[in-house]
């Protein structure tokens, strides 16, 4: 199996570990100074042994998956100031056996991500904040959160059409009929400035979140 250019020792446990932890910096929207992480499953079983715990405050110092100071992780946190904590819970059979939570903070913003590491380094970013996520951090992707009013997708969507954006896939789940929606959707290209703070001006949106294409 050919798989990502890596620090070892596992694509699984440690590239697609920080890979989960560079997708909720981007979540975030800055370099956080608090992480608590839980590890479930297999994760919580190894994740000290396997170097998962260096991998994903390495993703979280926005390491790449090749960067050589992934090994010293826990010495970078310290310089740059980044306090963190690890939790484990080996039994959670709802889960995947490679899930990590991540809950993050950079003063007052604060996001919770939950990951899994699916082998060769590939992700999937299962949820944010409590609504269903499901994007790969692979493709150009939106996050937005917003009232539950009729035909509040089919308005995003003609917005993203007129940008000529092709959708790839798209999340949408709620708090409640009537409360708060999340949307999450994946885009084969990338949006114009001018459609994000158009989106970003609409009263019943609360917050978007833009993660372009890049190399995570």
């Amino acid at each position: 199996m050919i798989g990502p250019v890596m620090i070892g020792p596992s694509s699984s446990h440690t590239a697609g570990v920080v890979r989960i932890a560079r997708a909720s910096v981007r979540v975030l929207g800055a370099q956080p100074d608090k992480a608590v992480i839980t590890f479930y499953n297999s994760f919580a079983r190894t994740f000290e042994g396997h170097g998962s715990d260096r991998a994903i405050v390495a993703g979280l110092l926005d390491f790449k998956t090749d960067d050589k100071r992934i090994k010293n992780a826990f010495d970078h946190a310290r310089e740059a100031g980044l306090e963190y904590s690890f939790k484990s819970v080996g039994n959670a059979s709802a889960l995947h056996p490679n899930t990590i939570k991540v809950n993050i903070e950079k003063g007052d913003q604060k996001v919770e991500v939950i990951g899994e590491s699916r082998g060769g380094g590939v992700i999937n970013i299962v949820e944010v904040d409590g609504f269903t996520a499901n994007f790969s951090a692979s493709m150009h992707t939106l996050i937005i959160k917003a009232e539950d009013t009729k035909g509040s997708i089919a308005n995003i969507a003609n917005i993203l059409s007129n940008d000529d954006c092709n959708i790839a896939t798209m999340s949408v789940s709620r708090k409640g009929k009537h409360d708060l929606a999340g949307l999450v959707i994946e885009m084969d290209s990338g949006l114009k400035p001018v459609s994000l703070e158009y989106l970003r001006s609409l009263s019943w949106i609360q917050e978007v979140i833009y993660i372009p294409d890049i190399d995570l």
